[in-house]
């Protein structure tokens, strides 16, 4: 399953990391893929720049306005922005709660509503949720990412529910410690990035972080109109952190 021509693709935090993978994969396989992000830069050739910000409703409106009318439909949507904070409870103000939570998980609740509209018009309808890992497993420090992204799991099981009956499928996606820029930058912020990077690879039972392009074919696997059955699931790709515990 590997055909996107004609489908129409919307993807939030599209200038960077895993968003970026999959616009560039999506678009190599054919589909018609707006980009959402709030500045231009890192977004992929030959996607439409889609210059939004995924806490503010009305810019989400105004930016997939033009470009879903214009196509008249939606196929895909990959709910995908987000921000990661590094800290335990203690650590995260109030302020850093509702901030966060406001990108993570409200925003993907704005860009669907944004677009279910559209994506209303399509045969094959799929919404896809980034979560993570973290949803279901206790690392350090990282207390309030891990609430968002776990708020993400259930609220991914409860869309799918309420829009079956019109059989627009939401699949969840549950990554684990993925080699992006971000995870470059928190290794470089200490004394020695390389054993810091070493330490990302050794998270996972594999012995590598997962890969950005890894996570962009999941995503166009589950998105095919010929994968029917993907609705309401989290499926992990965490090199085995989920379910294998490994000797030390």
């Amino acid at each position: 399953m590997s055909d996107f021509t004609g489908r129409i693709v919307v993807v939030t935090g599209a200038a960077a990391g895993i968003g970026q993978a999959v616009c560039q994969h999506l678009l190599e396989l054919g589909a018609i893929v707006g980009g959402i992000d709030r500045q231009p830069e890192g977004i992929p050739e030959g996607a439409t720049v889609l210059i939004a910000d995924v806490t503010d409703q009305e810019s989400l409106n105004r930016a997939l306005a033009g470009f879903a009318q214009e196509q008249g439909r939606i196929d895909v949507l990959v709910n995908n922005a987000g921000v990661s904070f590094v800290g335990t409870i203690e650590d995260g103000s109030d302020e850093d709660w509702l901030r966060i939570f406001n990108i993570n998980v409200l925003g993907y609740m704005r860009s669907t509503r944004a677009c279910l509209p559209y994506l209303r018009q399509s045969k094959n309808a799929v919404i896809v949720n980034m979560s993570s890992c973290t949803a279901i497993n206790g690392l350090p420090e990282r207390a309030l990412y891990s609430a968002s992204k776990g708020a993400i799991q259930s609220m991914t099981l409860a869309m799918s529910a309420d829009l079956i009956a019109e059989q627009i499928r939401v699949v969840g996606i549950a990554p684990a410690t993925v080699d992006t820029p971000f995870m470059t930058e928190l290794a470089n912020r200490t004394s020695d990035p390389v054993a810091k990077r070493n330490e990302f690879h050794r998270r996972q039972p594999t012995g590598q972080m997962v890969q950005p392009e890894e996570v962009a074919r999941l995503v166009a696997h589950v998105a095919h109109p010929g994968a029917l059955s993907y609705t309401g699931t989290i499926i992990n790709i965490d090199g085995g952190m989920a379910t294998l515990r490994m000797p030390a």
